[in-house]
């Protein structure tokens, strides 16, 4: 148990005081312009103060048409610097790294959201979203670095790029999606050619000290495994990026595809050399045992999404109990409440399956 508690030291210099990081969570609290909101505030230093070692933003969307959920912070504009300021702040007073993740829907961006029709890399039927022009995309690309040295600016540790769950970085990388025919389209290496192009320019532009990571899916939305491991060692061997968090969904599985089956997901990336890239995994995480399991296959650190919502101390849990689970589900809204959700986050917890019921919760750790 001692190693979850040691510090976890980054590329850039950044050091987490341990191995628990918060998983960027949609929650639905802050306003509809992307300012902050005084329930998002509370819900991360919650987490922040709750032992934490990294505390990381929900996907905060870098252009406002790349808008991918009601009550969605936003990093678009200098009238957001005020809230992530704040925000910044209140979780570094905690001893807590701040993690902003930098995000855009892509052809996920409801349309009654974004007030217009989304945009996709390619032309989509069945979004109704339309293909990215050349200049869009140059346009995408500055606004992600735009973004980040925005995220500095407010005060931030540092960022992670979007590259998972079906958005539109995710979006360029899949073969099924991507029917680009110019340098971003057709082959693996111009697929990726965007996120690399996003590194590149927010190591430019922002400090040497300031945290660079990337999260990726490897299976879902149309993607390849062989290509995600692929391209992770890439992001490994090349060494702009300080972190890799690797979005599993279950962080104990084997893959879906035939080819890759006989041993753990997981391992297909733990088995990369990292040359200095510390990395992560989430997915299905909700023991103290589970949390020694990831850490024991391999990876640097864990990220945590319904056990922090859960549990806003599940770090401090686990440091005085080796054997530490989850309340089991359902949870009340009260109970939810207690833990630092907002009404609209609640509501948003209600629409997840067995997740919230009226009765009260049975603790088991």
């Amino acid at each position: 148990m001692t190693d979850l508690f040691q510090p976890l030291s980054f590329k850039s210099g950044a050091v987490s005081k341990n191995r628990f990081v918060l998983a960027p969570m949609t929650n639905t609290q802050s306003h509809a312009d992307g300012r902050l909101s005084d329930d998002e505030y509370h819900w991360l230093t919650m987490r922040a103060k709750g032992g934490f070692g990294i505390t990381m933003t929900c996907a905060s969307h870098v252009q406002a048409n790349g808008k991918g959920f009601p009550g969605q912070l936003g990093c678009f504009s200098d009238d957001h610097l005020k809230g992530l300021s704040r925000l910044a702040a209140g979780i570094k007073a905690e001893q807590s790294l701040a993690v902003l993740q930098l995000h855009h829907a892509g052809m996920r961006s409801p349309e009654k959201e974004i007030g217009g029709q989304p945009v996709c890399p390619s032309d989509n039927e069945e979004t109704g979203a339309r293909a990215l022009t050349m200049e869009e995309v140059e346009i995408l690309k500055e606004d992600f670095i735009v973004a980040a040295e925005r995220a500095e600016k407010a005060g931030f540790d540092g960022v992670e790029i979007h590259g998972a769950h079906g958005y539109i970085l995710c979006q360029f990388l899949s073969p099924a999606i991507n029917q680009r025919t110019d340098q971003y389209g057709g082959s693996l290496e111009n697929r990726a050619r965007i996120i690399f192009d996003i590194i590149d320019g927010i190591r430019e532009r922002c400090s040497p000290a300031f945290l660079l990571g990337v999260r990726l899916s490897p299976e879902r939305f149309d993607l390849r495994l062989g290509e995600i491991i692929e391209i992770a060692g890439r992001l490994m061997s090349e060494g702009n990026i300080d972190f890799l968090d690797m979005s599993l969904w279950d962080s104990f599985k084997e893959p879906a595809e035939d080819e890759f089956k006989g041993k753990s997901l997981l391992s297909y990336f733990t088995d990369l050399d990292r040359f200095g890239v510390r990395l992560g995994t989430a997915g299905k995480i909700y023991t103290a045992q589970d949390v020694n399991r990831c850490i024991e296959a391999g990876v640097d650190f864990v990220v945590l999404g319904r056990a922090a919502i859960l549990h806003h101390d599940f770090p401090r849990q686990v440091l005085v109990n080796p054997e530490f689970k989850t309340v089991s589900l359902p949870v009340t809204r009260e109970y939810l409440r207690s833990q630092g959700l907002g009404n609209a986050f609640v509501g948003y917890m209600a629409g997840w399956k067995g997740f919230v019921s009226d009765d009260p919760p049975t603790h088991t750790g």
